[in-house]
């Protein structure tokens, strides 16, 4: 594993950033005193920085001694922390109670703030390095579109634009890389189920909601099993049934809540117009009536070919191609950061966080070192690899023709 020396030189410094973030979580679209370290850091390296976008966001211009040119790339992390307690009970534990960098996102912002503190003192080439700290991933808060809403790639034009997540349970340094669809579109929907309330032992005078609803969450199942080409990949999960509050009132509402995951648009279509015709169609045949509410939040994550392999080729240059899976397997869950994808061509990637074993184990929660779970902890090794990773891109594509 070839990491740069200065990179590695500063391995304790930004261990203890990373640290700092962790211990003081914010969530979307809150990160003041986040997005004001990563400012206060890119201004003393001389990097002109701008702020304001998606009312968090903070964006770093570095221009090359050989001047801005033609060219500009985009590197990309996340900032923002997750709602949920942190069962961790090491020093740098979270400060804020209820609140947690649970997803790494802190570990991603160190690491861009290792690449850019390099680069600062070595900008050999000509054009221009973006480095886009982006709100509020998390949720589906869609920071990266609200970024792009508040102009960023009119304001800050990437040519390419790339984005890196660490991956638990994957060998600690390595990379994982997809072409085309590698994540999923993220949707959630509500059907509002409407009957006649009534009294439990009268039946027979009500329209009961509840068993329409239940009726509705096994055919909800049939969008999957009969009417997808099974050749594509989708879920539907129902999560959530609400109705009633009493032993003997048959309610006169029920809410079914859930979400749809897909990996491309044209199938999504597909199962919103079917869960559509479902939702309104089976409560008549009750007597009563259904509606649909879906919200589509992020779309599915499609990376472009080339510059996969050209960022998977950089990858392999610099760690080994031992040390680089090339065809790693489609995500259920969804990012972001495939908005930028649908409008700047680029590649999002996945590096290896171990298994859990860096974690000091008098300290740590005892429970998986998995995302999203409170005993989650950022693996401090990868920031040199992270960072280097990302110098290396940026030299790759500016002596690329």
């Amino acid at each position: 594993m070839t990491v740069i020396a200065d990179i590695e030189d500063k391995h304790a410094e930004f261990t203890a950033l990373r640290r700092d973030i962790h211990a003081h979580p914010e969530l979307a679209f809150k990160e003041t005193r986040t997005s004001d370290l990563v400012a206060e850091r890119l201004a003393a390296w001389g990097i002109e920085v701008h702020r304001g976008l998606g009312t968090t966001g903070v964006v770093g211009v570095l221009h090359g001694t050989r001047g801005p040119g033609e060219r500009a790339i985009g590197l990309r992390a996340d900032m923002d922390a997750l709602p949920m307690p942190e069962h961790n009970r090491f020093l740098h534990a979270s400060k804020n109670p209820g609140r947690m960098h649970g997803c790494g996102h802190d570990g991603h912002t160190a690491m861009l703030l290792g690449a850019a503190h390099y680069l600062s003192t070595h900008r050999d080439f000509e054009g221009t390095v973006n480095f886009i700290f982006q709100p509020a991933e998390e949720g589906g808060n869609a920071g990266a579109k609200a970024m792009m809403d508040d102009g960023l790639f009119d304001k800050f034009p990437c040519e390419e634009i790339y984005g890196i997540h660490n991956m638990p349970g994957f060998e600690v340094g390595h990379f994982a890389f997809r072409k085309g669809p590698t994540m999923a579109s993220s949707n959630r929907f509500d059907i509002i189920v409407r009957g006649t309330g009534g009294h439990a032992a009268q039946p027979h005078k009500s329209v009961d909601t509840i068993v329409i609803a239940a009726q509705m969450v096994g055919a909800l199942q049939t969008l999957i099993s009969r009417h997808k080409n099974p050749i594509d990949v989708a879920v539907v999960s129902v999560t959530q049934i609400h109705a009633g509050d009493a032993y003997n009132v048959l309610p006169g509402e029920a809410v079914i809540k859930g979400t749809v995951r897909t990996f491309s648009t044209e199938v999504l279509d597909e199962i919103e117009a079917n869960m559509r015709r479902i939702a309104e169609m089976l409560p008549q045949a009750h007597g009563g009536t259904g509606e649909l509410k879906f919200h589509r939040a992020y779309p599915p994550l499609v990376n472009w070919d080339a510059q996969t392999d050209f960022a998977m080729q950089v990858a392999k240059d610099t760690f080994g191609a031992d040390k680089v899976d090339g065809n790693t397997p489609q995500h259920g869950g969804a990012e972001d950061f495939s908005f930028y994808l649908q409008k700047v061509p680029g590649c999002y990637l996945f590096v290896g966080n171990g298994g859990g074993g860096h974690r000091e184990e008098t300290y740590h929660g005892m429970g998986p070192c998995e995302l999203h779970n409170p005993n989650y902890d950022f693996n401090d090794a990868l920031l040199p690899v992270g960072s280097t990773y990302w110098v290396r891109l940026v030299e790759a594509f500016f002596a690329r023709e």
